[in-house]
């Protein structure tokens, strides 16, 4: 197994003393062994780590400055032996000016070092007392010596490729972050996947929050990941305290934070997904804009191989992977997307209603939880028109698989809204259809399911025509991934408002619906809805009058279909990275073989199906993932699957 696209990264506050250089590298050297240890391939630790960042007046002292010379070139024999590139701040002089430097280190060797570029002189910073800006001595190809090491090292504006693990690191410092164009932006836009940020930040009531969210915003912005370090709480307090924090994040994404204020060294570890970064910038034409703009600033690419390959395994894999990515995890960040998302379909409908001048609405109601969402969406939708709720036809059409449960949570809820209620039997019309065609109703065939379907479909469509209305369709973005969807049947409608919602968040919805929308009656009869098993309904009830269809168990857990969506559309992910993630995920719930049986059904039907998808009714994209052919997922329904299964069947043997 390769690396899969992931890449091991460490960031680390380690107990230091201001003005001993000597004590800092045994303590960074420590971190970086065990951080080797782990298969990290990055560490990143503070600005100016090995001189401590307090020091103040002490950076005119030439034999402190020495001393971190020295303790530099100790650190690199000391860690040549370990197969991990170290990024650590020192200070540095160069022909009589000094410089705010990070060093990478790897293989025993100095590659690069990188300065400040931004020295800031408010608050409590007075860097500039000590440091100059680079500005004026980056040349294109400037080299510097270090005594004791074997040759000269580049220095300036760098990037650092590695030959063997495919991923390019650009490094900023502290304050570099916080100008208004950071060397972020350039260094990601000419390709750096990860960014190193060598930091000494003050804690400040409430600034911990602003930090973070900066941070988390500037991985976002340039797509990339992002690993910052600053020091900690051994640094002096005369006037300050520092609060060593550690954060990793990715596209957006805070991966991993540390503990503030730890008094012992602290390293953290994550895994971020180069390949996802690749696959997002490659997707985002603005992105690739920005690449030509930002040529104005040039850099030098230093490359750079690892003694081996990285591999990645269950043990060393070192990142929560989670397994309804289309449903944020924390209680008050879900409920505020699922109001944003139900809102999005109400404005939806709203301007499809006004703009076609629709007197009505008509909404096919089976009792299970799909067509329940379409319904309060449409119910919230005529709310805020101000048009009669009486307007909104729900219609019952009971058929050879309708369960008493299901009946009942479609006329119970239908009556609750106070909107219009029909009820049309397609028994009758379904027998005499089997009858016209010659075809035998015992035999509970593809033909006596479909025929239901489409005939659901048929009188949807007419009283719509007789109501002056639309058919609001009931479908979701899980059904048209797995073309579970009777083609011109339930697949058609006039407007298709669950088009861009999975299986897996429409319970989530319909809960924030019951708990902040509708009357407490119909509270009641939700929740009833939520606690039904998805059904077609197709064939009749088993023995006790039960579902006797149950979607799940025919296509497998939508949990794990909603998961290769996602990262199959989302990232281009290869089967055997997804089934990596998926045993990660779902560890406890599923083995690797029911995962892997899951995971082969959904490559053969996302790609049997794209048929259905190619003709579509239109309707509302509200996260991540669309399937609609006329915007975010273009492909020709005779595209050969074959490479994927084949990239099954590699890996499971």
């Amino acid at each position: 197994m390769s690396n899969l696209g992931f890449i091991k990264v460490a960031v680390c506050s380690p107990i230091m003393k201001v003005a001993n250089p000597v004590f800092n590298i045994c303590e960074i050297q420590k971190a970086i062994r065990s951080s080797a240890l782990k298969k990290a391939s990055v560490i990143v630790f503070p600005e100016l780590c090995i001189s401590g960042y307090t020091c103040g007046e002490l950076f005119k002292q030439n034999l402190l400055l020495k001393s971190c010379n020295d303790a530099l070139i100790t650190l690199c024999k000391n860690t040549a032996s370990l197969d991990i590139a170290a990024i650590v701040g020192f200070p540095m002089q160069i022909n009589g000016a000094l410089y705010n430097c990070a060093a990478v280190i790897c293989g025993g060797k100095i590659i690069g070092i990188v300065p400040k570029t931004y020295i800031p002189n408010y608050g409590e910073f007075y860097e500039t007392r000590w440091f100059s800006s680079p500005i004026n001595i980056l040349e294109d190809n400037l080299y510097v010596n270090i005594n004791g090491h074997t040759e000269p090292i580049p220095f300036g504006n760098l990037l650092f490729k590695s030959k063997n693990r495919d991923f390019i690191l650009g490094i900023e410092i502290c304050e570099d972050l916080y100008a208004p164009v950071s060397p972020s932006c350039f260094l990601t836009t000419h390709g750096a996947h990860l960014i190193a940020n060598l930091s000494a930040s003050t804690v400040l009531a409430g600034k911990g929050d602003h930090r973070e969210n900066i941070i988390k915003n500037q991985s976002g912005k340039c797509i990339c990941g992002y690993m910052y370090a600053s020091s900690g709480v051994h640094e002096s307090t005369a006037d300050s305290v520092f609060g060593g924090d550690l954060i990793i994040a990715e596209n957006g994404d805070i991966l991993k934070s540390g503990e503030r204020f730890k008094r012992d060294t602290q390293i953290l570890y994550s895994d971020i997904d180069v390949e996802a970064l690749n696959a997002e910038r490659l997707s985002n034409n603005v992105f690739s804009d920005i690449m030509r703009l930002s040529r104005i600033q040039k850099y030098r690419t230093v490359e750079f191989e690892f003694a081996t390959s990285y591999i990645i395994n269950d043990e060393n894999f070192d990142r929560d992977i989670e397994k309804l990515p289309f449903i944020p995890l924390e209680s008050t960040a879900k409920d505020k997307y699922c109001e944003e998302t139900f809102n999005i379909q109400v404005a939806a409908l709203a301007k499809r209603i006004s703009h076609f001048n629709s007197k009505a609405v008509v909404v096919g109601v089976s009792g299970g939880i799909d067509s329940t969402l379409s319904l309060l969406v449409a119910k919230k939708t005529f709310d805020i028109l101000n048009m009669p709720l009486d307007k909104i036809y729900g219609i019952t059409m009971p058929g050879f698989g309708t369960t008493d449960q299901t009946y009942d949570n479609a006329v119970s809820l239908i009556k609750s809204l106070g909107v219009s209620f029909k009820e049309i039997s397609i028994k009758n019309a379904c027998l005499e259809h089997f009858e016209n065609i010659q075809h035998d109703p015992k035999i509970k065939d593809v033909i006596y399911e479909n025929s239901q379907a489409r005939e659901r479909t048929q009188i949807l469509m007419d009283v719509a025509n007789q109501v002056g209305g639309m058919v609001i369709g009931t479908g979701d973005l899980s059904e048209m991934a797995l073309g579970w969807s009777t083609f011109n049947g339930d697949h058609m409608s006039m407007y298709s408002i669950n088009c861009g919602i999975t299986k897996t968040l429409i319970r989530s919805l319909v809960k924030w619906i019951t708990d902040n929308v509708v009357s407490n009656e119909s509270a009641l009869i939700l929740q009833k809805v939520i606690d039904t098993p998805v059904s077609p309904e197709l064939l009749p009830p088993d023995e006790n009058g039960k579902i006797g269809q149950k979607t799940e168990e025919i296509v497998g857990p939508y949990e794990l279909h909603d998961f290769f969506l996602y990262h199959t559309v989302k990232f281009g992910s290869s089967p055997e990275k997804i089934l990596f993630m998926a045993k990660t995920a779902f560890k406890g719930t599923y083995t690797e073989d029911i995962i892997k049986g899951w995971q082969k059904k959904f490559y053969s039907r996302f790609f049997a199906q794209q048929f259905k998808r190619s003709c579509t009714p239109e309707g509302p994209k509200t996260g991540p993932i669309s399937l609609s052919p006329r915007s975010d997922w273009r492909m020709p329904a005779d595209a050969d699957s074959q490479i994927w299964l084949d990239g099954f069947n590699e890996y499971s043997k």
